[in-house]
């Protein structure tokens, strides 16, 4: 299943849980309150909801499309997508592919050696924005705004100190975040300013329910500034998959329904050009994950 969060127009503020199904968003408020079956209105607390939503929904989509009523059903270049939900917590995952280990010992000033245990830092909520929606550039805090693809696991159930083998048993799905990070801004060595500021967690366009990924650990991802391929990897390059990250992050921390983890980039970022490239006002950047789809988002200056 293809949930998403949409409004009707780009002025409409009103957000409404979707299902995205061959090229239409199915109003999921609309086909529940007409067969009168209780269902959270916003995604986030429909995974709060668990798997008696899912079931729901699914029940509401396998009736006869033809009772279903106009008002429910939208083309999807109709409507205007929004960030799927805003997440309790973002944790970002840095040097999660060989290849960007080695890209960042030279560019970034980090451990040319492959770290040991996932190298963990945190984006604020406060950070992500939608598909289409403004990447913002501010010139007076950073000249190296850059970007990462990364493969975004979204948390269905509450987990602590859960094993590899429990792991996805807590996953909900799967969505893309583009970790933008202002170079310049890294502080001391702490990214938490460089990676969390307004709008530097793009993140859509829908999220992929599990079931419906056959295999996280063999998706291709890749990123596009202005149309220029930047970034072409496959989650099987991960350093530390999935179910070790659940594993290792739930072993202190809990993770809770709507938690987003990004799950690291692979190389090709912009300062590991040689010249290095950063992103201006008026780039388009293109972040594409397999069976997920694209996050297309404008670099616009925000002095």
């Amino acid at each position: 299943m293809r949930l998403l969060t949409f409004t009707h127009s780009p002025d409409d503020t009103t957000e409404r849980l979707g299902v995205e199904t061959d090229g239409l968003v199915l109003d999921l408020a609309v086909l529940a309150d007409r067969a009168g079956v209780r269902l959270p209105h916003d995604l986030l607390s429909f995974v709060q909801a668990g798997p008696a939503a899912l079931e729901a929904a699914r029940s509401l989509l396998a009736a006869d499309p033809a009772g279903r009523p106009a008002e429910a059903v939208h083309r999807l270049d109709a409507v205007t997508l929004c960030a799927p939900l805003r997440p309790g917590k973002i944790i970002g995952v840095g040097l999660n592919y060989i290849e960007h280990v080695e890209e960042s010992s030279r560019s970034l000033d980090t451990d040319k050696d492959l770290p040991p245990r996932p190298v963990l830092f945190g984006k604020p909520a406060t950070a992500v924005t939608g598909p289409g929606a403004p990447i913002l550039h501010n010139a007076d805090l950073t000249t190296q705004l850059d970007w990462e693809c990364e493969l975004a696991v979204v948390i269905g159930r509450t987990a602590f100190r859960v094993s590899e083998e429990e792991a996805y048993e807590h996953v909900f799905g799967f969505s893309i975040v583009n970790d933008i990070s202002a170079r310049d801004q890294r502080r001391s060595g702490q990214w938490f300013f460089s990676k969390g500021q307004d709008s530097y967690a793009p993140f859509g366009p829908v999220v992929v329910t599990r079931d419906a990924i056959r295999d996280p650990m063999a998706l291709d991802l890749s990123l596009r500034v202005n149309g220029i391929t930047k970034q072409k990897s496959n989650t099987r390059h991960m350093l530390f998959p999935i179910a070790r990250l659940i594993a290792d992050i739930s072993s202190g921390m809990t993770l809770e329904p709507g938690d987003v983890i990004a799950t690291g980039s692979p190389s090709g970022v912009g300062a590991g050009m040689v010249p290095p490239e950063f992103l201006r006002p008026g780039d388009t950047v293109e972040a594409t994950v397999e069976g997920i789809g694209t996050l297309s988002n404008p670099v616009v200056d925000a002095r």
